[in-house]
């Protein structure tokens, strides 16, 4: 059955691509179809590769190949959550050495442009908890780009 809320990324031509990127990159994520476009369209030709279902960690979406005049921005991202070190390297490096780029504060972009928060749960934690652990565990954060979870943990022992 499909979904009633689907997340609908514009891409310019690499819809696929990225949805494979992302299949094989997080768990829970499968590209689930391919639709070829039915006639001519402002981005593209009949049988043009137009849009594409997938899933990212549990997430509907929907790749449409829409041509240039859209852009990503950082006004939209996804957040992944992380337990370890381990995992949020993996992730940011993923994302990272595909073509993507670094950022401040756990966030990152992707080769096409989409933003991505790598948010290790034990900063979550922590904002959670308010008052000094909180500015403590914030104060580290602000001066990182991946972040780095030891310094995170310490920040909130103080």
């Amino acid at each position: 059955m499909k979904p009633k809320n689907t997340l609908c990324l514009w891409f310019e031509k690499d819809a696929l691509e990225a949805a494979r990127f992302y299949a094989a990159t997080f768990p829970n994520s499968e590209v689930t179809a391919v639709h070829k476009a039915p006639g001519d369209f402002p981005g593209g030709k009949e049988g043009d590769l137009l849009t594409v279902e997938f899933t990212v960690l549990g997430i509907p979406c929907l790749g449409l190949n829409g041509g240039p005049m859209f852009k990503h921005s950082e006004a939209f991202s996804f957040q992944v959550a992380t337990d370890t070190q381990e995992e949020t390297d993996r992730y940011w490096n993923a994302i990272v050495g595909n073509g993507g780029e670094e950022s401040e504060c756990g966030w990152c972009k992707d080769r096409w442009g989409l933003s991505w928060q790598i948010t290790p749960r034990v900063l979550t934690e922590a904002m959670a908890a308010g008052g000094a652990e909180a500015k403590r565990a914030f104060a580290a954060m602000i001066t990182m780009g991946k972040i780095d979870v030891a310094t995170i943990e310490a920040a909130r022992r103080g």
